[in-house]
């Protein structure tokens, strides 16, 4: 790209995000990666947890004892790790497990197929869309003697359920997955890498836009254009209105050098983000290059507006600056009324 140094965004978290942009660059592992399961560091390192604090759900039979972790571990320590940041006591967690695998026989794992979580200082479970109890087995809602003898027995579970406690896995799988993706992007991992660990991501949940955005800029900056495009446009497909798919198509336009593609997608990404401010900062340099020096200006001082405090800011103001000139300079041939402001 000859006009300037465009900003890159990629999804930094996972797809429930919003789509404001961050600046980051990809860096680059081997297919190892792609395996199931977790040594112990990493499981630290992803869910924020001390050794001390495995060892101690380890030795309270929450999970048992192992040097490597696999995705149904991953999932209950993320439900302990919410129920200790809300301060429940260990013993409490104990107690309420135990309770479930009491009354619920159809559940192996309440930490991984039941919603638990905490309300206040109590434990709750979320059963066939009614909260419960744990120990008592008491539902919190108002039904009828015959819907509460139902719930109460604990039916096997329907299709439906079962369906719904799959989807749900899955898609926590694949967050693990993506959080997986970012924290090897963060550590410098090879490529190879970053890039299983954002496709099993995909493809364990196909709607994850935030990990086709992700490997879309992996193949950006590979300079695979062809990958690039076909994952953001992907993203796109899953989210029509996730606008870093538009500005990161942008991008690439620009860089292969269709100014009217890179515009088109620009522009779109501030028509459904409207303070998106690399978005204008990028606009700005495609209107220069375009030698349409109004419009340009207008996208520097709105990206000056949203984001005055930066490096980019000051290169936005030297920029600007020499629009200024150079538009004054012609301007005193053909009138006063050149003069950009």
């Amino acid at each position: 790209m000859a006009h300037g140094c465009l900003r890159l965004s990629i999804a930094r978290r996972w797809a429930f995000v919003p789509n404001v942009p961050d600046v980051c660059y990809t860096s680059s592992v081997s297919v190892e990666a792609t395996k199931q399961a977790y040594s112990r560091a990493e499981v630290r390192r992803l869910l924020d947890v001390s050794e001390r604090q495995l060892r101690s759900w380890e030795k309270q039979e929450f999970l048992q004892p192992a040097d490597f972790f696999d995705f149904t571990n991953l999932l209950a320590l993320r439900t302990l790790v919410g129920l200790r940041a809300n301060k429940i006591p260990a013993a409490q967690i104990r107690i309420a497990i135990a309770a479930l695998r009491e009354r619920l026989v159809h559940v192996r794992n309440p930490l991984t197929e039941l919603k638990i979580y905490s309300q206040g200082k109590k434990i709750r479970v979320q059963l066939d869309g009614q909260k419960m109890e744990p120990v008592t087995g008491q539902l919190l809602l108002n039904f009828d003697e015959g819907e509460i003898k139902k719930l109460l027995s604990f039916p096997t579970a329907s299709a439906e359920d079962v369906s719904q406690a799959g989807l749900q896995r899955k898609r926590k799988e694949a967050e693990l997955w993506f959080e997986k993706g970012l924290s090897l992007e963060n550590a410098g991992a090879p490529l190879e890498e970053v890039i299983d660990a954002y496709k099993k991501a995909s493809e364990i949940d196909p709607s994850s836009a935030g990990a086709l955005v992700n490997l879309g800029t992996v193949y950006f900056n590979l300079r695979s254009w062809r990958d690039a495009e076909r994952h953001y446009r992907k993203a796109l497909e899953v989210d029509p209105h996730y606008a870093l798919a538009h500005y990161n198509l942008g991008n690439l336009f620009d860089e292969k050098g269709d100014r009217n593609q890179a515009l088109h997608h620009y522009q779109a990404a501030i028509k459904l983000h409207p303070n998106y401010a690399d978005a204008h900062y990028n606009l700005a340099l495609v209107y220069q290059s375009l030698n349409q020096p109004w419009q340009a200006v207008q996208h520097w001082k709105k990206y000056l507006r949203l984001d005055p405090g930066s490096t980019w800011a000051e290169i936005a103001r030297k920029e600007l600056e020499k629009l200024r000139q150079s538009t004054i300079v012609q301007g005193s041939r053909t009138g006063p009324q050149a003069k950009l402001t």
